[in-house]
């Protein structure tokens, strides 16, 4: 029997396949398939914006429904016309930015000229900030400009929002400190 370099080629090629599928332990055999019950089953579904740049990609957030409001799960939103369900690095991680045993959970505050923070209640921390607020507001309101025109502004005082906030919460913010009369608002995606 003549075999062509031609023949010996398909025949060792036909039998390196046969050998590599033999091997993947294929099984043709009827198999029992188990779903598993996903953690997000009874969780509440709440559709948010990613807070990360200005883009803009939809996410969708699972809640527990005890009333704890404690997150379980956070994707991508399918139905979302600008990500699709897809998600940068950053957006696909949002989850460990809320639920993170390293993330601080009481304020904490330092002294002047001191080394050291040491942790305060909330009250003590937000009677502090309103009353220093107050203070440069009061110092720095001009009610009308030199062509007597009504501002209503204060310029000693500045806002810059966090990376870590989402569209509502940044409006919430946004007309709290307009109403305050600050001009100057920034926000960190764009810095």
């Amino acid at each position: 029997m003549q075999i062509t370099r031609r023949d010996f080629m398909k025949i060792s090629g036909a039998a390196v396949g046969g050998l590599a599928l033999g091997g993947l332990g294929f099984n043709l055999s009827p198999v029992k398939a188990h779903a598993q019950s996903l953690r997000i089953r009874w969780a509440k579904e709440t559709t948010t914006i990613c807070p990360y740049c200005g883009v803009g990609c939809g996410l969708i957030v699972h809640t527990a429904r005890d009333g704890s409001g404690k997150v379980i799960n956070t994707e991508g939103d399918p139905d979302h016309p600008i990500n699709q369900g897809s998600l940068c690095a950053k957006g696909a991680a949002l989850y460990q930015l809320i639920v993170n045993e390293d993330r601080i959970q009481k304020p904490l505050y330092r002294a002047p000229y001191s080394d050291t923070w040491k942790e305060i209640s909330w009250d003590t921390a937000l009677t502090e900030i309103a009353k220093r607020v107050k203070r440069s507001r009061d110092a720095s309101f001009t009610q009308k400009n030199a062509q007597g025109q009504v501002v209503n502004r204060t310029n000693d005082i500045a806002h810059v929002g966090s990376a870590a906030l989402d569209n509502e919460e940044c409006w919430m913010l946004q007309a709290m400190m307009r109403a305050l009369g600050l001009v100057y608002i920034e926000h960190q995606a764009r810095i």
